[in-house]
């Protein structure tokens, strides 16, 4: 079962819908191409050992199914040592189901019903909900008993999870693959179950029959699953690596489940997946649920590298995924509006207020070490009563400048405008330390909010109960180099190409003096097991290529220089 074309034949034979496509063991390119056009494209490739989203490739025409091909190919032998692979039809906006089942040593079988894992990126889940929205206890049922017997075919014994394409509209529902493990998202289903699968893994494996028959599992509630990801959603989901400086995960609990193998201070490496955690939660409903994921997601607060805990807060506020109407083309349909928002110019006044507050517990701290009295209108970095009392201060947010100058009324209050603007915010507040670190309670126009304030040498995190933002702190300026670059692309300083990425060069793809257009490709590189293609960022002639496959690259090295 975890060779996707040989489980498609045993499927189709135990009556099992599988979708249109060619799983033959002749893999030559005249042959792939030939069945590509008889499926018809656009067509899925993939790789017939894949999992995790690797090993597959989209071809929306033929003109790119060579390309597409060869990609899958050479991330699948990194990922699975085998290249071989299957076609399928691509199913526009499906919808991804999947039942977990459960098989014993003496011929007992049962499904823990479905779960919903449609809203992906890369191929890979980013969020996953059971029991799915919107399926009717029919289809329920018809899913449940078709896994079954997907497993009754084989024989299987322990934990596994068989994936089906669901149509969106029709609900009509195909054999995807099966995997023959416990999956990432294996506790919501023990949430909505009240089942430990692991302890069940065990007693299988030990020879007892399984603790429970069909009649006696039910379904209890819903609940959501989200993978806190280092990574950058704004740059086409970039992974990343880097320290965790500041890590603050939410409290778990009966209903809410942190499961993680790191803490602050661990650093993500280039080598491995860049997941940080996984966030589980219950509630008595989906709209239970979702409230819950709300909340701890805005508690999971982290400083050091990129991750995708706001892009989460956005998909479980985003109307369409609250209404349940989701497919895994979501997040591109709806790319959007679960991009940055700019937001409103209480960001500043936040980042601002806690930076001044946090020189005077600084000074104060100095003072009271050294036994003098403490001034707090009289501080070297900051006010001075003799003064103007005016301040300027310079950020960078979300690859925006603003400009917020702060006038001194009396302690811990203070007048500001933003960007030269005409209209005054009355601003006032406090700084105090916790277990946790810095925590800001900033009042703007009598409107009160509390956040957690991480301030390094060079920037400021606020993290509050929407959303959390890094604003880069007065008189520092990242150099032009680090400009947000997207996936598939490149960066470029002048004349030259960069690695948007830390990795290794898989492959070059061009030559000293070749002519490339925009879009062309010029290095592929992995990171993270994933294949990711470097791309001319503009027409240029090819001058210098600084690094051969095999080679290890950082980010914003320069891979290739173009001439002048």
């Amino acid at each position: 079962m975890g060779i996707k074309s040989t489980s498609k034949a045993i499927m189709s034979e135990a009556g099992v819908p599988i979708i249109k496509g060619y799983h033959g063991s002749d893999q030559s390119l005249a042959k792939l191409k030939h069945e590509a056009e008889q499926i018809g494209f656009p067509v899925m490739i993939k790789a017939v050992r894949g999992g995790g989203g690797k090993g597959m490739r989209i071809a929306f025409s033929a003109s790119e199914f060579e390309s597409q091909l060869e990609s899958a190919k050479r991330e699948a032998l990194k990922s699975f040592g085998d290249e071989a692979m299957l076609l399928e039809k691509f199913v526009q906006e499906p919808r991804h189901v999947e039942v977990q089942i459960f098989g014993d040593h003496h011929g007992n079988y049962v499904h823990l019903f479905e779960r919903d894992c449609s809203v992906q990126r890369r191929h890979q889940k980013v969020i996953e909900e059971a029991p799915a929205p919107g399926i009717s206890e029919s289809l329920r049922n018809e899913l449940g008993q078709a896994a079954v017997r997907a497993a009754h075919a084989v024989g299987y014994v322990g934990a596994g999870t068989v994936e089906f394409i669901l149509d969106r509209h029709t609900h009509a529902f195909h054999f995807m693959e099966m995997n023959t493990r416990l999956q990432v998202e294996h506790p919501i289903t023990e949430m909505v179950t009240n089942t430990d699968l692991v302890e069940w893994q065990l007693k299988v494996a030990g020879g007892e029959k399984l603790p429970l028959t069909q009649d006696e599992i039910n379904l209890r509630g819903h609940a959501f699953e989200a993978r806190i990801y280092a990574e950058s959603p704004n740059d086409g989901f970039l992974p990343g690596a880097g320290p965790l400086d500041y890590l603050v995960a939410p409290n778990p609990g009966p209903d809410v489940r942190v499961e993680t193998g790191v803490r602050q201070g661990d650093e993500v490496s280039v080598h491995y997946d860049p997941m940080i955690a996984k966030l589980v939660v219950w509630g008595e409903d989906r709209k239970d649920a979702l409230m819950k994921m709300r909340t701890n997601l805005a508690d999971y607060n982290i400083v050091g590298l990129n991750t995708n805990v706001d892009f989460l807060l956005e998909l479980c506020n985003h109307g369409e995924f609250v209404a349940g109407n989701v497919h895994t083309n979501f997040i591109e349909q709806h790319k959007t509006e679960l991009g940055y928002v700019d937001g409103d110019h209480k960001r500043i006044y936040k980042a601002a207020l806690a930076v001044i507050l946090n020189e005077q517990l600084q000074a104060e701290e100095v003072a009271i070490s050294a036994k003098e009295s403490y001034n707090p209108f009289v501080l070297e970095s900051g006010f001075r009563v003799n003064h103007l009392l005016v301040r300027d201060f310079n950020f960078a947010c979300g690859g925006q400048n603003m400009t917020a100058q702060i006038t001194y009324r009396r302690p811990n209050n203070f007048s500001m405008k933003v960007n030269n603007g005409q209209q005054v915010y009355k601003v006032a507040g406090s700084l105090n330390k916790t277990e946790t670190g810095l925590e800001l309670t900033c009042r703007v126009d009598n409107v009160v909010v509390k956040s957690r304030v991480v301030i390094t040498p060079t920037d400021v995190h606020v993290f509050t109960k929407h959303e959390s933002y890094e604003l880069l702190i007065p008189h520092f300026h990242l150099p032009m180099k680090f400009k947000k670059m997207k996936l598939g692309g490149s960066g470029i300083i002048g004349d030259s190409a960069l690695s948007p990425l830390p990795g290794i060069v898989e492959k070059v793809c061009v030559k000293i003096g070749d002519s490339v257009k925009a879009g062309d490709p010029l290095v592929i590189v992995i990171a993270m097991k994933m294949e990711h293609t470097i791309r001319a960022p503009k027409d240029g002639i090819v001058e210098k290529i600084n690094y051969n496959a095999g080679e290890n690259v950082t980010k914003n090295a320069v891979l290739v220089k173009f001439a002048d």
